[in-house]
């Protein structure tokens, strides 16, 4: 029965908004646009001209109507999926690296982004999983499925998509072995656990089911709901009023490493990183900066530093962040003999 409503969730959202929608995009190719600050597009305008707390409310506003079917997705499918583990004894295995393939396994098609991972990440962690699962499930979620890869392919010259996957594969398989602590399984996967005597009706399952996906959904969006709306506000204040114009000046060293860190912070929807970075490159904007901000957005981003924060350790979350932004100006740097 909770696998059955894992997939339930899982195909409805995959099947009639997910995939669908990244196919439209895919299929837009160069034409696709962007009308949004950090989000593809807006239900409240927002003018130059309008006071900041203005813009970042209304901006505010954008981002949490255009993340709505995929953190309702998120909240939903994370419950579900701590439901299922918490059944299962053995959710890890003693290598880091094989728990980091799971993991990356685990978040290919899930095909949400470095937001609407996040709670799903919670709820593999409070599963039991390895913290080396949880990270690579989360990093490889907005960047290694399959149509923002074809969209990348589609847009990019091969070294620049190279540099992508190599800073992407290095946080999976690198990063996340290195920082996976060997921690006792939370104690929310023994409250969830399910246990039904052979002998019970279906009302009986069915009763039991639905109590542990409760407990569940609740330790997800208990942390999951308030650092959503926290992270709207943060991301709608930092793109607000961090000056852009600078991206259109020769890239530097400095300019480099202040878009990396910008990149990573910012909450984005998926596949915005590709489309944001094909926009910047048509019009003009430096190699080394479009390269970072390719590898550096959409993988990570506050609301994801906020809930490994609060899931993990804040340790854990400020190291992933400052290695997706160390590994994107690398990668911004390496650009420079690409021109």
């Amino acid at each position: 029965m909770a696998l059955l409503l894992l997939l339930a969730i899982g195909a409805y959202f995959w099947t009639v908004s997910r995939y669908p929608a990244l196919y439209k995009k895919y299929s837009q190719g160069t034409h696709v646009s962007v009308t949004g600050a950090i989000t593809f597009g807006t239900v409240m305008a927002v003018q130059p001209g309008m006071p900041l707390r203005q813009r970042v409310w209304r901006t505010s506003i954008n981002w949490l109507q255009a993340n709505e079917i995929g953190m309702t997705f998120g909240f939903f499918f994370a419950a579900a999926a701590l439901t299922v583990l918490a059944t299962i004894p053995r959710r890890r295995t003693s290598n880091a690296y094989v728990n980091s393939l799971l993991g990356a396994a685990v978040g290919m098609p899930l095909g949400v982004c470095a937001n609407c991972v996040a709670p799903i990440g919670r709820g593999l962690y409070a599963s039991g999983m390895s913290t080396e699962s949880t990270l690579a499930a989360m990093f490889s979620s907005p960047t290694l499925n399959v149509v923002v890869l074809a969209m990348a392919f589609a847009l990019f010259p091969l070294p620049i998509v190279g540099l992508k996957l190599a800073t992407m594969l290095l946080m999976i398989f690198v990063f996340a072995p290195l920082v996976g602590a060997r921690r006792a399984a939370p104690g929310i996967a023994g409250e969830c656990a399910i246990d039904v005597p052979a002998s019970a009706t279906w009302a009986q399952v069915v009763e039991t089911v639905a109590k542990s996906y409760a407990k569940s959904f609740w330790h997800i969006a208990r942390v999951g709901v308030p650092l959503m709306v926290l992270a709207a506000v943060l991301g709608a204040l930092a793109i607000e009023t961090i000056p852009q114009q600078g991206l259109h000046a020769p890239a530097t060293l400095g300019g480099i490493a202040l878009v990396a860190v910008v990149g990573t912070f910012l909450p984005v929807p998926m596949a915005f990183d590709v489309v944001i970075a094909y926009l910047a490159m048509s019009r003009g904007v430096a190699l080394p900066y479009v390269v970072t901000i390719l590898c550096t957005l959409g993988i990570y981003s506050v609301y994801s530093f906020l809930v490994v924060g609060k899931t993990i350790s804040w340790k854990i979350a400020a190291a992933a962040g400052g290695a997706v932004a160390a590994l994107g100006a690398v990668a911004g740097i390496a650009a420079m003999a690409l021109r």
